[in-house]
């Protein structure tokens, strides 16, 4: 039987290669996509979601959920890695449509619709789901479990010194998550940082015949492009991938029980995630962290993945 999944993105193209992914998939129902502001502002996530799912075209459409303005202006975006439009530019046109609800309203719905059976991939700032929490606070306690892209245990961050993006951009949003009752796993960049894809990539990608190589082979070579212009590097990192296969092979990752929160304040270290690693830690566990992975499994397992055959148009 299917794994229903939840993904809560802000495409960027990292985020629209796991989509990819995930719909490839036949051991995920992807019962919904939810928009976050993060990469881009919320209505340029909200409209690449849509384009995305459109491009993809998949057998079983998801429900879409529109992201809302932060409760605090975000702090950074990543267009100067993805593009001005978060997807290299590409501006795909997609069809208007007049009613979609806000993220954290669809995420409620799909949780009390399936108690205990939904895992949500939260792979952007972590704003919806702190949202969800406060709309329903019996949510903590009804999802199966959040796998969260973000943070760091003892590397630096890739937004400050300190901090990684997702958790820079909402840390009230994070720590309000990482303070929940709820069942998290949390694949940090330490973890992450640790795959870089090469160019060879390409070579690898389904062909344009198909709707997931169509759609790759145009957002692939601008991100390129991004990592040689702004890091230096001739590859480039998939975290969000990666922490979507930490779901999917979780036999190709090594976790850890620790106990974690989220800095909220502080001129320099506001976004740190900090983890009581004391001999006597006086904070309780509250999440399992991905520490370390069989690297060369993980990557060839999201190639075979992104290589199944696909499914019939919805």
């Amino acid at each position: 039987m299917a794994r229903k999944v939840i993904l809560d993105v802000d495409p960027g193209i990292d985020d629209a290669i796991a989509m990819s992914l995930a719909h490839a998939n036949p051991d995920l129902e992807v019962v919904a996509v939810t928009a976050v502001g993060g990469n881009v502002s919320p209505a340029q996530a909200t409209r690449n979601v849509q384009a995305i799912i459109e491009q993809l075209d998949p057998p079983r459409w998801p429900r879409l959920g529109a992201a809302s303005e932060p409760d605090v202006r975000l702090a950074v975006d990543r267009r100067n890695l993805y593009g001005s439009d978060g997807l290299g530019g590409l501006n795909f046109v997609v069809a208007e449509r007049q009613h979609l609800l806000p993220s954290e309203k669809v995420i409620c719905d799909q949780i009390r619709e399936s108690p205990h059976a939904v895992t949500i991939v939260a792979l952007g700032p972590l704003t919806n789901i702190a949202r969800a929490f406060v709309r329903d606070p019996e949510l903590p306690a009804l999802v199966g479990r959040i796998i969260i892209m973000g943070g760091t245990v003892a590397g630096p961050g890739n937004i400050t010194p300190a901090a990684e993006f997702n958790m820079y951009c909402d840390s009230a949003a994070a720590r309000a998550v990482f303070r929940s009752p709820s069942t998290k796993t949390l694949v940090p960049l330490d973890t992450t940082n640790r795959i870089e894809l090469s160019y060879d990539l390409f070579h690898q990608l389904p062909d344009e015949s198909t709707r997931v190589g169509r759609l790759l082979r145009q957002l692939l070579p601008p991100v390129f492009r991004g990592y040689r212009q702004q890091f230096g590097l001739e590859g480039i990192h998939v975290h969000d991938t990666v922490t979507l296969m930490a779901l999917l092979r979780p036999d190709l990752f090594t976790t850890k029980s620790m106990a974690g929160d989220v800095e909220t304040q502080g001129e320099l270290t506001v976004g740190a995630t900090v983890f009581d690693r004391r001999r006597v830690p006086a904070w309780r566990h509250n999440m399992e962290v991905a520490v370390d992975m069989q690297k060369d499994a993980v990557i060839e397992a999201i190639l075979s993945n992104l290589k199944r055959p696909e499914g019939p148009r919805g």
